[in-house]
């Protein structure tokens, strides 16, 4: 019998996916930043199956993008490795500047950034910000140092909460005014939980192909 089209095709794949992106008014501080719920992102990927267990927020001003994300519900212990970070529990992000929806290589505005709870210091119990290469790349952005970028953490018995700056001066072509329109999407991924996507997931190559990416509109007022 000949498969479905629900057999063959997750249904993610169908659209295209557009969030709104509110201006925060504050700056980041030693304690990070808290989003209101108005700042929430969904996760489309459960379209295809795949269950959400966390909350996604995100916001942005002249000087960056702020992530807030908990994630709950956990039984097992957080694996967070600076070492082997691409194994490790976490949130990744993909941000395109330029929102190039066509292209299937990443360009110099592309960004992958891998925002963890845990896996820094010689412990591996501080929290965790890292710009990643993006396989396959025809050019890649302004290089980022690890300390250039923020992130504050709380882990608990069930989950934890994090919570994120990436300067502007850290994503290349960042220009809100000019373009308010960025190439975004995000993973929030634990070896328990699975994972948790703004649309597509691991199935395809999101990691590497911006045309398989939504998009997220600045909100200018």
């Amino acid at each position: 019998m000949a498969e479905s089209t629900e057999d063959l095709v997750d249904p993610t794949m169908l659209f295209r996916f557009a969030q709104g992106c509110k201006r925060y008014p504050r700056q980041w501080t030693s304690k990070g930043v808290s989003l209101s719920e108005r700042y929430q992102v969904p996760g489309f990927g459960d379209l295809g199956g795949r269950v959400p267990f966390a909350d996604f927020r995100i916001g942005y001003n002249a000087s960056g993008l702020f992530v807030n994300i908990r994630v709950k519900g956990k039984q097992e212990n957080l694996w967070c490795r600076e070492n082997r970070i691409e194994d490790s529990d976490g949130v990744l992000l993909w941000i395109d500047t330029r929102n190039t929806q066509t292209i299937h290589r990443a360009s110099r505005f592309c960004h992958q950034f891998m925002l963890m709870p845990q896996g820094g210091g010689s412990g591996f119990n501080l929290p965790l910000a890292k710009m990643i290469p993006i396989h396959r790349a025809r050019e890649h952005p302004v290089e980022v140092r690890t300390e250039q970028l923020q992130v504050q953490s709380t882990v608990q018995r069930s989950g934890y909460e994090l919570r994120g700056w990436i300067p502007a001066d850290c994503l290349t072509g960042f220009d809100p005014e000019d373009y308010p329109r960025l190439g975004f999407s995000y993973a929030v991924i634990d070896r328990e939980l699975g994972w948790q996507t703004f649309s597509l997931g691991p199935e395809y190559p999101i990691r590497e192909d911006p045309s398989l990416w939504g998009t997220l509109e600045l909100e200018l007022s």
